[in-house]
């Protein structure tokens, strides 16, 4: 039913929720799967040299965690016996890289976890799952913390 499953991860803890999840489908449906992590290359607003100097310090300490998460989700793939492509991607908006992958890359089925965040902390943080779910063209499971 479902050839192509994309994960995104981020390493929290509901990630590992969705791998899990992505790992029970992916060997029931015996599908390949893309694990990506997407950078907000530009979260910072500001000018000068202190605007870049901030920047080149995200950006250093978001590619070691994301490759730490990439490799985790490789690993539990991998360990599953489960055929596991790892990307990272940049994206202005995290919700925008998800869906250019699973629109470039044929996927059929798109598994991530949610926070669960509510109130002013979701206000202020936004909801990434939610934004993929309104705006994807194929199905999205949504795993809860």
């Amino acid at each position: 039913m479902f050839k192509h499953i994309l994960v995104p991860v981020d390493g929290s803890p509901t990630a590992a929720l969705a791998i899990d999840k992505a790992v029970g489908l992916a060997k029931a449906f015996g599908s390949t799967v893309t694990a990506i992590y997407v950078i907000d290359p530009y979260p910072f607003t500001g000018v000068g040299t202190d605007y870049a100097y901030g920047q080149a310090q995200y950006l250093t300490a978001a590619t070691a965690e994301a490759n730490e998460a990439i490799k985790g989700a490789k690993q539990t793939f991998e360990a599953a016996g489960i055929t596991v492509k790892t990307t990272l991607v940049e994206g202005h908006a995290v919700y925008k890289g998800i869906l250019q992958t699973a629109e470039s890359g044929g996927v059929d089925l798109i598994v991530m976890g949610s926070h669960g965040r509510r109130g002013i902390e979701k206000l202020m943080l936004g909801s990434v799952a939610q934004r993929v779910v309104s705006h994807a063209h194929v199905p999205v499971l949504v795993v809860r913390s």
